[in-house]
């Protein structure tokens, strides 16, 4: 019997960390074979090189596509999109997989699942059913009308998908991929690389490993993405006033990216911040031992509401970017205040690390994933119930 051919297609660098350990078992199940195609910023240098990483991980990438169009606003988001809807199309049409894997609810995704869809090849949506405060809850509740197997993250995801009309026996509650990597990190948990030696980075930090350190990682609100750089200003306030070593990550490549960017180097070169040190990107692996290490994590990426809850860490969430997502008693949420901010920050400090929560799956999702892919009966037509 032939290996089932299935298509992996990673277009920012959260969604490899989103399905890394998928890869590795689709890669290695006998009943399989992995197309790996990369995509959109995950080429990019300016936000992070993702497929360099891949690459040093040991995985095979079958197809590039350089979709990105400049400016980070909502139309090029739109015409981004459109570009990978035609350049996807003939990547589809070429390698011929039997399944195709859209992961989650980054904008551009909706791309991969059209040009599925559209070419009657059967798609798999990872992380379907969940509840998000902006443009990407739009595109993930698409990506999942337009898909026949769901692998949803959590019972209440699994729920969602099935009061949205999907049939029952294609939503298989796998869990995340990402909490079997923060089980990895929680099973060996102590920061066992330098990442400035490591990474580079550019600003002054401190002394880190004396005194600890803060973590924040914020991206801009599609929704919100003229409010971009006075969100990120306030956070910026807020931590330097502070004054603890923090590690700053740069933010995706999503409408209001420009603001946030903008912000953090005019914030930078005006005010010099002695303790913060901004950095592109970490592998996944070390990202998670560098947050499950540090005193708090702070911003508004779904890692404070996902992996963070298995690992336990204090996380101050900002804004609406995660709004309507299970979180964790780990998370305190605020508002854009700098006040606000500042005493989250304080409070968790005061606490320290919380209990792990299994809310996301228990560790085993990208087995789980393999052999659903590799033993589901495939289908080109759904039967949809109201």
């Amino acid at each position: 019997m032939s290996k089932r051919k299935i298509c992996v297609v990673v277009t920012a660098r959260p969604s490899y960390a989103r399905v890394k350990t998928a890869l590795k078992a689709i890669n290695e199940h006998k009943d399989l074979e992995l197309q790996l195609v990369i995509a959109g910023s995950a080429l990019l240098d300016r936000y992070g090189n993702a497929i360099s990483v891949i690459e040093e991980d040991g995985f095979k990438v079958t197809e590039k596509v350089y979709n990105v169009l400049e400016g980070e606003t909502p139309t090029a988001m739109a015409k981004t999109t459109g570009l990978a809807l035609m350049e996807l199309s003939n990547v589809f049409y070429n390698l011929q997989p039997d399944v195709v894997i859209s992961i989650a609810d980054r904008f551009e995704t909706i791309a991969t699942s059209i040009a599925a869809s559209y070419q009657n090849i059967p798609l798999a949506h990872i992380q379907g059913g969940e509840v998000t405060g902006n443009i990407d809850e739009k595109v993930r509740h698409a990506n999942t009308k337009l898909a026949d197997i769901h692998l949803v993250a959590s019972e209440d995801a699994a729920q969602r998908v099935i009061k949205m009309g999907e049939d029952p026996a294609y939503v298989i509650n796998t869990g995340c991929p990402s909490m079997d990597l923060a089980k990895e990190v929680l099973e060996n948990p102590d920061l066992d690389f330098d990442p400035i030696k490591k990474y580079g980075g550019v600003g002054e930090i401190g002394d880190w490993k004396k005194e600890g350190y803060l973590v924040v990682m914020q991206h801009p609100v599609t929704t919100e993405y003229k409010d971009s750089r006075e969100h990120v200003e306030a956070t910026l306030k807020a931590v330097d006033n502070l004054g603890i070593p923090t590690f700053w990550f740069w933010p995706n490549v999503d409408a209001g990216a420009d603001g946030t960017s903008t912000g953090i180097r005019a914030y930078r070169e005006h005010n010099n911040p002695k303790n913060i040190r901004f950095f592109k990107n970490m592998e996944p692996h070390d990202f998670l031992r560098l947050i499950k290490n540090g005193k708090v994590l702070i911003g508004n990426s779904s890692v404070g509401i996902r992996e963070s809850a298995y690992l336990g860490i204090p996380v101050v969430n900002i804004g609406s970017r995660q709004n309507g997502r299970h979180r964790a008693k780990s998370v305190i949420d605020c508002e854009y205040n700098k006040e606000d901010i500042t005493q989250a920050i304080k409070k968790h400090m005061e606490h320290g690390p919380y209990n792990s929560e299994h809310i996301y799956g228990d560790g085993t999702a990208g087995q789980k994933i393999a052999e659903t892919l590799a033993s589901i009966k495939l289908r080109f037509h759904k039967t949809i119930t109201y």
